[in-house]
């Protein structure tokens, strides 16, 4: 149960506002351990976007938004503000081919502290193994 002193101050208030992006994985007998990218509306909680990787990269997360840029509209809509992205501390998420990727494109990028309510009781993500 969040505590209303746990929640988070700064709510979405419209679609596209702020994007969440996460991996979950799982393993697949006689596969091995697949990942899930994905990138969940804040506001609406749609998916937008997702992608199944055999690696975890920032290459990954890139791909993933480019998607989700396009089946949002975004990618050529002239917008004030693109969408902010929520992301854990994970590599990929701190990785450098990802900060460059957001300046091009222009968004912001919002990394959440470990179990603050905004990025674990609302994520996207199930348990992790």
């Amino acid at each position: 149960m969040i505590k209303a002193a746990d929640q988070f101050h700064t709510q979405t208030t419209r679609p596209n506002e702020m994007w969440q992006t996460d991996f979950t994985y799982f393993k697949i007998i006689g596969w091995g351990w697949m990942y899930l990218s994905t990138v969940l509306d804040d506001y609406s909680r749609y998916i937008i976007a997702w992608k199944l990787c055999t690696t975890m990269k920032a290459e990954d997360v890139t791909e993933t938004l480019d998607m989700a840029l396009t089946a949002s509209g975004c990618e050529h809509a002239h917008v004030k503000h693109r969408p902010r992205l929520l992301s854990d501390n994970g590599p990929s998420y701190i990785a450098e081919e990802l900060v460059d990727y957001l300046g091009k494109t222009g968004m912001d990028h919002v990394r959440g502290a470990p179990f603050h309510p905004q990025t674990r009781a609302r994520s996207n993500a199930g348990t992790r193994p």
